[in-house]
């Protein structure tokens, strides 16, 4: 399990890193992530303090930390 979170975190980094930010419900789709391993993934980046999550209107944007 542990491996396929650090998998799914590492997918979204460098989603993130070229695509730039979106929202958690297109990256989501955009990688076709498994929803438990997606939310456990997002987590680790920001407990490791790799992302910034801001809620916007009605949705949750995600960005990398400069």
């Amino acid at each position: 399990m542990i491996n396929s979170i650090g998998k799914s975190a590492g997918d979204i980094y460098q989603t993130l890193n070229k695509s730039g930010g979106m929202t958690i419900s297109k990256l989501k789709t955009k990688l076709g992530a498994d929803p438990f391993t997606f939310n456990a993934a997002i987590g680790w980046l920001a407990r490791e303090n790799k992302v910034e999550i801001q809620k916007v209107r009605n949705s949750v944007k995600v960005n990398l930390k400069n």
